[in-house]
């Protein structure tokens, strides 16, 4: 038998700040996220793996006290970019949310747009959750959406090579993102490859990987973590999570 490959990533242009906005155009979480903000806006909010401050952004835009951490430095520069040019006042830091370590602590702290995905051990993500709660006030909320693994469309997946999206970035480049998919039982890793194809031509393969997160494990495990689960909704308008969920969506204290 072969080793398994345990080289766990993101490509480098999957994280390429112009494409990944030109790719991340919907808002349906803003709203969700933003239901659940303190009315009282003197309150600090921190969102971990920001990328290009896609919500933060909104967030600060309504008077919020937000700041924003991310490991890559070409996401954050795009958000601060951004944020110049919208006239806000955003904190944004550079860091690995299985590390980091403030002086500050936050009324709300949310991890969006399935992010903890990409937490591949559990290790790494016992990690993460206590510097959540290291930096959470007592009785602050901890919000964090992720996907409800479908091992029917996994297994549908692995068996064709399709096209997930065509679009042109701001900077002019037309893209066209091809994808595979290979899941791998024994990590729960799916193992996701987009082929990227730019102005017409071949450009490379990048890595997508994510780990997932079955129902009553990511249940159990923040519960080990030290959070009460609230709520657990099945998607951004707030319906129950079920059997047909596509998202699992927290709100932990």
């Amino acid at each position: 038998m072969t080793k398994m490959n345990r080289n766990y990533k993101v490509g480098d242009l999957i994280y390429d700040a112009v494409i990944y906005d030109g790719m991340n155009t919907s808002m349906d979480d803003l709203q969700f996220y933003k239901r659940w903000l303190p009315k009282n806006k003197a309150v600090r909010i921190l969102e971990l793996c920001c990328g290009t401050g896609r919500l933060t952004l909104p967030i600060a835009k309504d008077g919020y006290d937000i700041s924003g951490v991310d490991y890559t430095s070409s996401m954050l520069e795009q958000a601060k970019l951004k944020a110049c040019e919208g006239g806000l006042k955003v904190e944004f830091i550079e860091a690995d949310i299985r590390t980091l370590d403030l002086t500050e602590k936050y009324d709300l702290i949310f991890i969006p747009f399935n992010s903890i995905h990409h937490l591949y051990t559990n290790e790494d993500l016992f990690k993460a959750f206590n510097v959540v709660k290291n930096h959470l006030k007592e009785g602050g909320l901890f919000l964090l959406d992720c996907f409800n693994p479908n091992i029917r469309f996994i297994v549908e997946s692995e068996k064709e090579f399709k096209e997930i999206a065509e679009y042109a970035t701001s900077d002019g480049r037309k893209v066209l993102i091809k994808q595979a998919m290979r899941y791998e039982n024994n990590s729960q890793i799916n193992r996701i490859e987009w082929h990227y194809y730019i102005n017409g031509e071949f450009y490379s393969i990048e890595n997508l990987d994510m780990r997932m997160f079955f129902p009553q494990e990511l249940d159990s495990y923040l519960e080990r973590a030290g959070f009460t689960v609230i709520h657990k909704f099945g998607d951004f308008e707030e319906e129950a999570f079920c059997d047909n969920s596509e998202k699992q969506i927290f709100v932990c204290q």
